[in-house]
């Protein structure tokens, strides 16, 4: 089973982009984050039209997540638990009902800048209550895979220019620390399980020819329950469709589990 995790930055902008990549990579199952759309504007017949069922958990101009999958979704849910006030479209989750049953989260974590202040007591908070959350999870005893946008530099290997992250909420060690207490529940980072050193990368900016210089920074993420860590084969960075026409600044990051 191939899962893929794709900050898709604006689903309507990015239609032929994402059409594209589904044709050529056919994960069997996507999360994707940042629709930027309500659940009611999303061209649902991209995915669909291509054989996936789709769920999606939608929000007027930013945020938003959804899962795409070529096996039926059951037991889906819609936001973070932990703050019933909390109206930001993050998080979204379900059960793939494949050969083998996995419980799969469609994550969006807060970007947290400008840092400190109330967005980055907000991202700290958020990753408090997706810790509580995911230790729940692994109590179910089913394979468990948390996919998505972190917004977390996990080390300094991870930005081409560590240096210029120093200051920003992606890579403060306050946020570094709250990725490694979800860690240290029990879960695996399934690329770093898989590829070791630096130059591995699935955002850059628009800005300054990041994609040029190939100044970017790795934070679209896989955590995997045991369960799930046992039967991962392979892992990848769909580095290339960042160069194509109109991309979103991140890129797909997929693993593959046994059946």
């Amino acid at each position: 089973m191939r899962i893929a995790t794709f900050n898709i930055n604006g689903i309507k902008a990015r239609a032929q982009a994402l059409a594209d990549w589904l044709d050529e990579a056919k994960p069997d199952v996507a999360v994707l984050q940042e629709l930027k759309s309500v659940d009611e504007g999303v061209p649902r017949e991209i995915v669909e039209d291509r054989g996936y069922n789709l769920e999606t958990h939608g929000q007027k101009g930013f945020n938003g997540v959804a899962i795409l999958s070529k096996f039926p979704l059951e037991d889906v849910s819609r936001g973070l638990p932990g703050d019933d006030s909390d109206d930001q479209a993050r998080w979204i989750e379900a059960t793939v009902a494949g050969d083998v049953a996995v419980r799969i989260a469609g994550l969006y974590l807060p970007n947290g800048n400008p840092a400190p202040g109330p967005k980055y007591d907000y991202k700290l908070d958020w990753m408090a209550r997706m810790k509580a959350h995911a230790a729940a999870l692994l109590e179910t005893e089913m394979p468990v895979v948390l996919a998505g946008d972190y917004n977390v530099i996990p080390q300094d290997e991870d930005a081409a220019r560590p240096e210029a992250w120093v200051k920003d909420a992606l890579a403060m060690p306050d946020s570094r620390a709250a990725f490694r207490r979800i860690l240290h529940l029990g879960y695996t980072e399934a690329f770093r399980a898989k590829v070791r050193g630096p130059g591995h990368y699935s955002f850059w900016d628009y800005q300054a020819g990041a994609w040029d210089r190939n100044d970017g920074i790795r934070i679209d993420h896989l955590l995997l329950s045991p369960q799930a860590a046992d039967r991962l084969e392979a892992v990848g960075i769909d580095r290339d469709v960042r160069g194509r026409e109109k991309p979103s600044d991140h890129v797909p990051v997929w693993i593959d589990l046994a059946a």
